[in-house]
């Protein structure tokens, strides 16, 4: 069963939207009915995949913008308003991976730009996202954490640090919001399969096997289905949902 919703009317933004779980979730926001602003560091890629929507029928707009950068976040959210009126969802998607790294020799560098993207940009996001809803009184973000905030694995500590700290954004903020209005929530994807992840295979940096059988499902997720749960957790039927740190990961984190 394919479940549907009708987001005629409404706008959603997203941000790491030219590919992947971002791609798919602008995708299916458009199939829905809502018009999309597709944000994005990589220009062609953004431009292409705006240009694919629009030419399927569908109203979407390409950014251009570096989640690090939050003068270029605030700018992106507010050109988005600007183009469609208003802001009714959104997904802070944008994120990077690094490489595994023993705890004791990972250098700073890597700490703070993982950091930078995965969480300051996720802080940027959801801040100039909420000055616009606030002001209608209503919206609806996810954040995107990962089973990382979830769980600790030898040799990621920096990435699972930005992850964790994108659940207590999220929490922190939710109940801030919630009597305004506004619902915050964030997913936590299990391995998917993403550009990012075939990325991660092809460098040596994960077993493909060994993601596959450490989801009790038995396979890699697909970025349609982080989409789905993106769409719902938008919805009227997650109406009364708060402030939640949402698996999506083939039951890694209920073994």
């Amino acid at each position: 069963m394919n479940v549907t919703y009708d987001f005629h009317g409404n706008t959603a933004f997203i941000t790491g939207a030219s590919s992947g779980m971002g791609l798919a979730t602008a995708r299916a926001f458009a199939e829905a009915g809502a018009a999309v602003a597709l944000a994005d560091i990589h220009e062609a890629a953004v431009n292409q995949a705006a240009e694919q929507l629009t030419d399927a029928g569908h109203e979407a707009l390409a950014l251009v913008c570096d989640v690090t950068d939050e003068a270029q976040v605030a700018a992106a959210v507010d050109r988005t308003v600007e183009t469609f009126g208003r802001l009714d969802m959104a997904y802070n998607n944008a994120g990077i991976q690094i490489p595994p790294a023993d705890a004791a020799e990972e250098p700073a560098a890597q700490f703070d730009r993982v950091n930078a993207v995965n969480l300051r940009g996720i802080w940027a996001g959801m801040k100039h996202e909420l000055r616009h809803m606030r002001a209608q009184g209503s919206g609806a973000i996810v954040n995107c954490s990962s089973l990382g905030g979830l769980v600790g694995i030898p040799g990621r500590a920096s990435y699972h640090a930005s992850k964790h700290g994108v659940i207590g954004l999220t929490g922190s903020a939710a109940l801030e919001y919630a009597p305004r209005g506004i619902r915050i929530n964030a997913v936590c994807p299990g391995t998917i399969d993403t550009p990012m992840v075939s990325d991660m295979i092809n460098k040596g940096e994960l077993d493909r096997a060994e993601a596959e059988a450490g989801q009790p499902i038995g396979r890699l997720g697909t970025a349609e289905e982080i989409a789905q749960a993106v769409l719902w957790l938008c919805s009227p039927g997650a109406g009364f949902v708060i402030g939640v740190a949402l698996p999506v990961d083939g039951g890694y984190v209920a073994r």
